[in-house]
């Protein structure tokens, strides 16, 4: 196994990739990418769909360190959708039904009405279309996007989120930017372990980690393990962290 230690939204992270991932799905992802964003002679929009808890951010991190250690492979850019979010005095002043209650749209912050999709379609559109553009990313401290924070110029930008290929009315269209997708999947139990696990680790206690999970996240969960279309790769997460290609070739035909 190969261990690989990043901070992620202020959260030290360790992850731990096997070397049979890293040299048969990892590499070869990442040749394939290179190999499509040259033959294409653009920037080239990755799109990555995979539910909370499945380390999204984590293996982007880890991908992009790959490339930093291979010179046959492009460089690059990796983004997020959580700059998307609605803000918070607008989640805060809104309501939304859930369980047949009318609540604050703050208590299911993370669900896709709590993101602004037409800001972030015009934004995706930007990055296909090759754009040196601005991108927004959340800022936990303000608990609101800030605009502009990064400047998206790479050939391969990869852009990861919940619900980047949703089977949803909005949600849907935004595959059709993308030159290649990839989902990942795990059990839902083990992607429950890992939330309240991570909550705990920002210092919140086991039962209200627990609490919060259940009631805020795992209806996400459920939503992308359940309504996420079929992608150009699709990979699976395992009991113990492993990565596992359910579909899709990583060939050199590009």
């Amino acid at each position: 196994m190969i261990a690989y230690q990043v901070t992620i939204n202020g959260i030290s992270v360790t992850a731990s990739y096997s070397e049979q991932a890293v040299d048969e799905i990892f590499l070869p992802l990442l040749r394939k990418l290179t190999g499509i964003q040259k033959k294409k002679g653009r920037r080239i929009l990755v799109m990555l769909a995979a539910p909370p808890g499945a380390g999204k951010s984590t293996l982007l991190s880890f991908l992009e360190h790959l490339t930093n250690e291979h010179a046959d492979l492009g460089n690059i850019q990796t983004i997020g959708m959580d700059g998307f979010h609605k803000r918070q005095e607008y989640l805060v002043s809104h309501t939304v039904q859930r369980d047949d209650k009318e609540i604050p749209m703050v208590k299911i912050k993370g669900a896709p009405v709590t993101f602004d999709l037409k800001h972030l379609t015009e934004s995706v559109k930007k990055v296909a279309d090759g754009e040196v553009c601005g991108w927004p990313i959340y800022n936990r401290l303000l608990h609101n996007p800030t605009e502009n924070a990064l400047t998206v110029s790479g050939k391969i930008v990869i852009l990861e989120g919940n619900y980047l290929l949703l089977d949803m009315a909005g949600w849907s269209d935004l595959k059709s930017y993308a030159d290649y997708t990839i989902s990942v999947s795990a059990e839902e139990n083990c992607l429950r372990e890992r939330l309240i696990d991570r909550r705990i680790k920002t210092g919140v206690a086991p039962e209200a980690a627990t609490q919060f999970v259940d009631f805020s996240d795992m209806p996400n969960v459920r939503l992308c393990l359940q309504k996420t279309v079929a992608a150009d790769l699709q990979l699976r997460i395992d009991s113990t962290g492993d990565y596992h290609i359910v579909s899709g070739g990583l060939d050199e035909g590009y």
